[in-house]
């Protein structure tokens, strides 16, 4: 059987005016992804990548370790189906309707950094609207529509792939939650449950012969609990 794994970003910028840029903490957690990889010996058919920063950056961080000790990896396709949802176009869209119930949503958001559990609060009872899918206005993506945009992806790479092939996905937690929800068939809530418990850098694994495809492993970072460092587990 092949396999996918779907890696999430490091950590990004949370809280500053450019999230799409990984912290230090971020560049580090990927890093030690690739070195992790490379021990293990684990070698990839194919690399693809959202289009956003932090993703690619990840790719490169990880993948510039197995140079280091002379393993090939192949070069990083580009493909935006693996993109993450939208979610400040979703908060910009979904907050008006929830502001009369929470006055101080506003204020929250804009300071996130410095209100992290009650930001966390307010965006959860946000996507819980997405999901319902009674609140969409004209323009943004929906949640069915994300679903079938990360589908199209996951679609290509299997009539591209064949039932021997490692392929490597460097993408977000939103996505990840995508794919989990179209494989398992969970509900989208429950799949949502799931999401908030993503590490940066997790590795998450697909099994696939042919069209069908079966989850293997989630979430899956021991490479950052071998290094016993608490702060370089981190899920934003």
């Amino acid at each position: 059987m092949g396999s996918i794994y779907l890696i999430r970003h490091g950590q990004a910028s949370f809280g500053a005016d450019d999230y799409d840029v990984l912290s230090t903490t971020g560049v580090r957690q990927a890093q030690v992804l690739g070195q992790h990889l490379a021990e293990l010996g684990l070698s990839f058919d194919r690399c693809l990548s959202g289009d956003l920063r932090r993703q690619q950056d990840t790719a490169s961080n990880a993948l510039a370790q197995f140079a280091r000790v002379g393993l090939p990896s192949p070069v990083v396709e580009t493909d935006a189906a693996f993109n993450e949802f939208d979610a400040d176009a979703v908060i910009r869209a979904l907050l008006p309707d929830l502001l009369p119930e929470e006055p101080q949503a506003l204020h929250i958001l804009r300071n996130a950094a410095q209100n992290r559990g009650e930001f966390q609060r307010i965006f959860v009872l946000i996507i819980d609207r997405w999901l319902s899918g009674h609140y969409d206005p004209p323009g943004l993506e929906s949640w069915l529509g994300f679903v079938e945009r990360v589908q199209g992806g996951l679609q290509r790479i299997l009539e591209q792939a064949d039932n021997t092939q490692k392929i490597a996905v460097f993408t977000s937690g939103g996505t990840i939650t995508a794919l989990l929800h179209l494989i398992t068939q969970m509900p989208a809530r429950q799949a949502f449950e799931l999401n908030w418990q993503i590490v940066n850098t997790s590795l998450n694994q697909f099994k696939f012969r042919g069209r069908e495809v079966a989850l293997a492993s989630f979430n899956s970072h021991a490479h950052l609990q071998l290094l016993k460092d608490p702060d370089l587990i981190t899920f934003r």
